[in-house]
């Protein structure tokens, strides 16, 4: 190496001695330096010409734009009108940062760790509706089953534009969520538009101390059970496999058919999602999750053991489910377990990975994207149900009764007839199936009764056959 004297040598030697110490800092102090840089750090020392990489411009911080930053931080310090705080306006800084890049990263602060406990463990204070933000408004992604906001008649996709007489638009998701929550008892008037209504519509909701229960399930008829999924929390998975063995011990042989019910669940806890999953699967891949970091790419796959193998399932969504209730419906659809029926699902395909900043504060950033086993994002797209059923409100016609031959005077008895009267009478008076008042669920029970049918019809012949 040639050592070259220049009239810039002081400049340079400084501008090489803050790079190297800049990329490796302590690197000298602490002696483990390997042999190449040692030998750098020799030549530089005695006024010999390097090269030295420096980082690619395009790659750092542009300093017009850091400067612009710094001047409106100082003018703000100088010119508001109230003063402010360093800390806060620095904050206010990091909550934009993150809120600018999609619905889903935000800054936390300490109530903030709170309330994400409480959402995963079941029971928190407020209204009862899980929300996201678009055009600047609070929009309802769905109301929680058996709550306030539930009760009061707040739907999936409600747009609120107002909390009491705070207007929404320019709020962020946390001041609004910390408006909504409060001392039980009292009430928050939301003014919400709603698609259909020509003018914003007012209700008032009463804040209660909510508990969810993540599980319900029952015998809708002979036969045929129903499991009701209304969030995923940090149990659910267990829960939902004990809901299916109680189901089939209580009808005492295999279900003829299982109705899950997804509508309105906001999603939750991924590993919950993957073990209702699991539960339900015998082999396969579940869910795969990709992003730009390592540790963003997770595959969760299926271990040996369906539940209940024979027994045909449906699968109920709509626009408000979301998130970990799409991986679920999207796992069951893609390996061909269930019959997904409802509408379009709300879309949530993204992964938010929480990452502490100190012992007090974290960020909660969007990390990776969510697909299917058949590599389908589920991302602004959602689920699309295998057979769309919409919502309807079920009636009886009042219509004029056939005459039968039974109703003819000196018709021929038929075999048991009086027996067969009896059993319909009976029949009639019990059906009061919760099937009845659901035209979606009715949908999904008339499915699994149809396919039952096949499968009694198709079973003689392939024992024959055998």
């Amino acid at each position: 190496m040639r050592r070259v004297r220049s009239l810039h040598h002081a400049s340079t030697r400084a501008l090489a001695l803050a790079t190297c110490l800049t990329v490796l800092p302590g690197l000298i102090h602490a002696q483990e330096a390997d042999e190449e840089t040692r030998r750098l750090l020799e030549g530089i020392q005695h006024g010999e010409q390097v090269e030295i990489q420096l980082p690619d411009p395009e790659e750092q911080l542009p300093l017009d734009d850091l400067r612009k930053f710094a001047e409106v931080f100082g003018r703000i310090k100088d010119a508001y009108v109230e003063e402010v705080d360093d800390r806060q306006l620095l904050e206010s800084a990091i909550k934009g940062m993150l809120s600018d890049l999609d619905p889903h990263s935000t800054y936390l602060a300490p109530k903030d760790y709170e309330q994400l406990e409480e959402s995963t463990s079941g029971e928190f204070g407020g209204l009862g509706i899980e929300v996201g933000m678009e055009d600047g408004f609070v929009k309802v992604i769905s109301p929680i089953d058996d709550t306030p906001a539930q009760k009061a008649g707040v739907q999936a996709g409600d747009l609120i534009i107002k909390l009491g007489d705070q207007p929404v638009k320019g709020m962020s998701l946390e001041e609004a969520v910390k408006l909504m929550r409060g001392k039980p008892g009292t009430v928050l008037t939301l003014t919400i538009m709603r698609e259909g209504e020509s003018a914003p519509i007012e209700i008032d909701v009463e804040r209660d101390i909510i508990k969810v229960t993540s599980i319900k399930s029952r015998i809708i008829e002979n036969g045929y059970g129903y499991v009701r999924i209304t969030q995923f929390q940090a149990d659910t998975g267990t829960q939902f496999a004990k809901a299916l063995e109680a189901l089939e011990k209580e009808h005492g042989n295999d279900l003829d058919g299982l109705v899950i019910d997804l509508r309105n669940n906001p999603g939750g806890i991924l590993q919950a999602a993957v073990e209702a999953a699991d539960a339900l699967l015998d082999s396969g891949l579940i869910v795969y999750t990709e992003g730009r970091i390592q540790s963003s790419r997770l595959r969760f796959n299926a271990k040996p053991g369906d539940v209940m193998p024979d027994t045909p399932i449906v699968v109920l969504i709509n626009g408000g489910s979301a998130s970990a209730s799409e991986i679920l419906a999207g796992a069951l659809q893609d390996h061909q377990r269930a019959v997904v029926m409802g509408t379009q699902s709300f879309g949530k395909g993204s992964v938010q990975t929480v990452i502490p900043l100190d012992e007090t504060h974290a960020i909660k950033m969007t990390t990776a994207r969510y697909y299917t086993p058949d590599g389908r994002s589920i991302q602004a797209k959602g689920i699309k149900p295998d057979i769309e059923v919409k919502p309807a409100q079920l009636t009886e016609l009042d219509s004029q009764p056939f005459f039968t031959e039974a109703d003819l005077s000196g018709h021929l008895e038929g075999q048991d007839e009086g027996k067969q009267e009896e059993k319909q009478k009976e029949e009639s008076a019990q059906s009061t199936s919760p099937a009845d008042k659901d035209f979606q669920l009715r949908s999904a029970l008339n499915l699994l009764k149809g396919l039952g049918i096949l499968n009694k019809r198709n079973k003689p012949a392939q024992e024959s056959a055998d």
